[in-house]
């Protein structure tokens, strides 16, 4: 074993284009990645970026120009490896003339279960994403977002100790997306490994132990959220006092949340110190002081935007 739950080692993926004369494009550059057991690792990017490949790479649904890719210490692909793992791919399609059950029942049976566990194990998931009552429904008959459930349900039918998600929160709803989070963070506390992709900024920040950012088939960065490099924006100051003591510090952007409490937005070029020593002179008290950083978004477009100038 590696000591990893997921490694990769200078992944790179060439698609041959046209038809004449093909010749080869990248869609991944040598990207290198390690991914501890129990981890939730964020997977982000543009359309285009690589993620999709990464992920058909890692569940060897397309095979690599160069590099390597391993999974609990094996390589990507070893047969008694895939019984432990769980894939829900960006788009994916079920027979449809089956119920819910049937189908979480026929892929538990693939891996094995008896046909008692199956049931069991598909009665026990479908409830666990919010589709016990419409088990027995076709799914020609489901929305995109009961299908998204169905196939995360899928991805976990045979208990798996990593998952790979790619995009798992598309089509579903605000509250849906919700409870995806906490089913992940469920997952994370049970140990299981977490690995998936998504656009949506705030679920990753939300749930990720670490990101890694993609953009044009290279890995630009990975961190945890509190490692990377979050610009400053300005501070919030929560101060105790009376109005008069506000008023004479002559500050802009405050708010009143309650009776002697204010909020002080300070921008990036009112830093903090210089106004402190002043706040207890008007008989004001400081309750926190918190840094404003730009938020996930920010930070992944201006990361996007700084590749795309060094490209061009």
């Amino acid at each position: 074993m590696s000591g990893y739950a997921i490694r990769l080692q200078g992944l790179t993926k060439d698609y041959p284009t046209g038809f004449w004369r093909p010749r080869p494009v990248r869609a991944l550059d040598g990207v290198s990645l390690d991914v501890a057991p129990g981890e939730v690792l964020g997977f982000l990017g543009p359309n285009g970026a690589g993620k999709t490949t990464t992920l058909k790479l890692l569940m060897q649904l397309i095979y690599p120009t160069a590099g390597r890719a391993e999974i609990l210490g094996r390589p990507a692909g070893d047969v008694e490896t895939r019984r432990r793992l769980g894939y829900l791919p960006e788009l994916p399609y079920f027979y449809d003339n089956l119920t819910a059950e049937e189908l979480l029942v026929y892929f538990g049976r693939l891996f094995g279960l008896s046909g008692t566990d199956a049931r069991s194990r598909a009665a026990i998931l479908l409830d666990r994403v919010g589709l016990g009552a419409e088990r027995r429904r076709q799914l020609r008959k489901y929305s995109k977002g009961m299908l998204q459930r169905v196939g995360i349900a899928q991805a976990l039918v045979n208990d798996p100790e990593v998952v790979f998600l790619d995009e798992p929160m598309s089509g579903l709803d605000p509250l849906w997306r919700r409870d995806v989070r906490e089913l992940i963070r469920s997952l994370r506390q049970e140990g299981r490994t977490v690995f998936f992709s998504s656009h949506i900024l705030s679920d990753v920040e939300a749930v990720c132990s670490r990101v890694a950012i993609m953009v044009q088939g290279t890995l630009v960065t990975t961190g945890s959220l509190a490692d990377l490099a979050f610009e400053i924006r300005g501070w919030e100051l929560i101060v105790s006092g009376t109005d008069d003591g506000i008023a004479a510090l002559g500050l802009e952007g405050v708010t009143t949340v309650a009776d002697g409490r204010y909020v002080v937005n300070l921008p990036l070029d009112r830093p903090p110190d210089p106004l402190l020593p002043e706040l207890g002179r008007h008989g004001l008290r400081v309750m926190s002081l918190t840094p404003q950083h730009e938020s996930l978004e920010e930070f992944f477009m201006r990361l996007v935007a700084r590749r795309q100038e060094t490209a061009s």
